[in-house]
């Protein structure tokens, strides 16, 4: 083996083991995926923000990424993923100024897992951009379920420049509180409100009567959404749900939390929920008339909690 191929080999093997990954899944099975690359931080920026949020998203002169040649390198090698392996392809994508989503389709079973073909991939950007490392090490990868509709994942990458525009244009949305509508429920929401679009969220509940088995299979689905960029939801009541949400968020992982009683009009969550809302990695839900916490309220949380994991559907009280 010559050293070229001992540092591609080397390269594709660090890129497949970085994240956390579905032990029970098959890479290399026909499947859809939300891919994430984050970029060198010591690379130039994909693209900048451009447009007016504004605008209705898809408008002329809405909010997207202008790419920068980097950026254009990108999109080059999207353009040639196929040439990885034919069995590769890009439905969307979108570019961000320091990240790259895929939503990637594997159209038949592949000759090697999925991990070695991210990094192949990884490499064309490198020759076209003729830089080394265009990448961080590892990617984030989402299973997106069959029963997913298609058109939920294309909307949520398509409507990306939007949301970094309305952060940056508006950092209050991300730490006040707002009336929603859940599942026919008037709701106080408290954090970042785009985490109800996140197409990829899993409900948190540990029954007792869950056998080792069974919680060991929900403990690497949950994990797995935690460090992919998903988001778990639940009211992390029990011991053991508790113990789930101290573990993804060692991942960075994203929470919407469930509650039984709303924040009062001055009431600010506690010191840890506060710094997560500020980070834009939880939101807080509550409905607007307060309950004690009885088993009626808990199964009430879990139901809305189910509601918010299928569905990317709610509306803000005006």
């Amino acid at each position: 083996m010559s050293l070229c191929e001992s540092t591609i080999i080397t390269y594709i093997s660090i890129t497949m083991s970085k994240n956390y990954r579905a032990q029970w899944h098959n890479y290399r099975s026909r499947c859809r995926y939300h891919i994430t690359l984050m970029k060198n931080p010591k690379m130039p920026p994909f693209g900048h923000l451009a447009g007016d949020y504004r605008l209705p998203i898809g408008a002329p002169g809405s909010s997207y990424i202008k790419a920068t040649p980097l950026g254009q390198a990108v999109k080059a090698a999207l353009r040639e993923i196929s040439t990885i392996h034919p069995a590769l392809k890009v439905y969307q994508y979108a570019l961000m100024p320091d990240h790259l989503h895929i939503f990637l389709g594997v159209e038949y079973e592949l000759d090697e897992i999925l991990g070695r073909k991210i990094g192949w991939f990884k490499l064309l950007v490198n020759n076209k951009a003729n830089m080394n490392e265009v990448f961080e090490h590892g990617f984030h990868d989402a299973i997106i379920n069959p029963s997913r509709e298609f058109t939920t994942l294309i909307s949520y990458l398509r409507s990306n420049p939007y949301r970094l525009a309305v952060r940056r244009a508006n950092p209050e949305f991300f730490s006040r509180s707002n009336n929603i509508m859940i599942d026919g429920t008037p709701c106080q929401a408290y954090g970042n409100l785009h985490l109800l679009d996140n197409p990829v969220k899993e409900q948190v509940v540990v029954h007792r009567a869950d056998d080792k088995d069974t919680r060991q299979r929900n403990h690497d689905r949950w994990m797995h959404c935690a460090a992919n960029g998903g988001v778990l939801v639940s009211p992390f009541i029990s011991p053991d749900e508790k113990a789930i949400r101290e573990e993804a968020e060692s991942l960075d992982s994203r929470i919407i939390l469930l509650r039984n009683i709303p924040l009062s009009e001055r009431e600010k969550p506690s010191a840890r929920d506060f710094d997560l809302c500020t980070q834009g990695r939880m939101l807080i839900i509550a409905p607007l008339q307060p309950t004690a916490l009885s088993r009626e309220a808990c199964l009430n949380m879990n139901s809305r909690a189910a509601y918010i994991c299928n569905t990317t559907e709610y509306a803000l009280i005006r």
